[in-house]
């Protein structure tokens, strides 16, 4: 095995994937499984976690599935007992279930405020906190992978969207991989961030259909919104031994959006 190869090998390696049913999270579950990783996907619907599972059992990919709402803290906990026990240990965790909701900010209702905020930082948090405490630090490796976005970097365009919980949720993603990342790096952990732009999923769809994918795509440098491949490589990045000494990072993977 080349240099390159060993850096990108995830064989022996296990991964929680939180979100991992459907979209971004099934998109990174199929980058490391097909790695060598064993995959532990989460989610709260049974049903689309058992589709995701055959869809990977059909690639070759070892994975098991737990049913969790990670905006619960009794499910949290329970996630992370049943994952440990299913894996034995966590050697990367990606964190990327969330949620979203629109309304103006003069009318955002506390409840939505408080569902998006529970399940994109609150439950990412307390999961973080227990993989971290029960399996890497007493390891002294792991990979924390977690699913900001690119609305946690800035606000949006006037007349489009209306996400004001969802935006200030991710923005405190990206400072909680900082701030993480500077205090557990003595563990041998690294915990860095992806900040995707618009990608085709069912919590995006409402979004898309309103501002129109030719829009959106006229609006990147590269002409165009994600597709199934474009996370893949840098989610691999992050999760392998190619990323040791990278961390407390925030990747945008948004065709350039955030660089005009």
């Amino acid at each position: 095995m080349s240099t390159i190869e060993r850096l990108f090998d995830l064989k022996g390696k296990t991964a929680l994937i939180t979100g991992g049913s459907r979209g971004l999270g099934l998109q990174i579950a199929e980058a490391l499984g097909e790695q060598g990783a064993k995959i532990v996907l989460s989610a709260r619907k049974a049903d689309e976690l058992q589709a995701a599972q055959a869809h990977l059992q059909s690639l070759g990919i070892e994975s098991s599935w737990i049913a969790a709402d990670g905006a619960k803290d009794t499910d949290v906990a329970r996630l992370a007992d049943d994952a440990l026990k299913t894996l034995g240990h966590v050697d990367i965790l990606v964190n990327n279930a969330g949620a979203t909701w629109g309304a103006p900010a003069e009318d955002y209702p506390v409840e939505a405020w408080d569902k998006v905020m529970n399940l994109n930082i609150r439950g990412l948090f307390l999961l973080t906190q227990q993989i971290g405490k029960r399996s890497m630090i007493p390891r002294g490796y792991g990979k924390i992978v977690n699913v900001a976005s690119i609305a946690g970097l800035k606000g949006n365009q006037p007349g489009t969207l209306d996400t004001i919980a969802y935006n200030t949720s991710k923005g405190a993603v990206v400072n909680f991989t900082r701030a993480l990342a500077a205090e557990w790096g003595e563990h041998g952990i690294t915990v860095n961030a992806l900040a995707p732009g618009f990608f085709p999923s069912k919590m995006t769809r409402g979004s898309l259909e309103a501002l129109g994918v030719d829009r959106l795509s006229a609006g990147a440098p590269l002409r165009r919104i994600g597709d199934d491949e474009d996370l893949k490589g840098a989610a691999l990045l992050f999760s392998t031994d190619a990323s040791k000494h990278i961390t407390g990072q925030i990747l945008a993977v948004d065709g350039g959006v955030s660089a005009v």
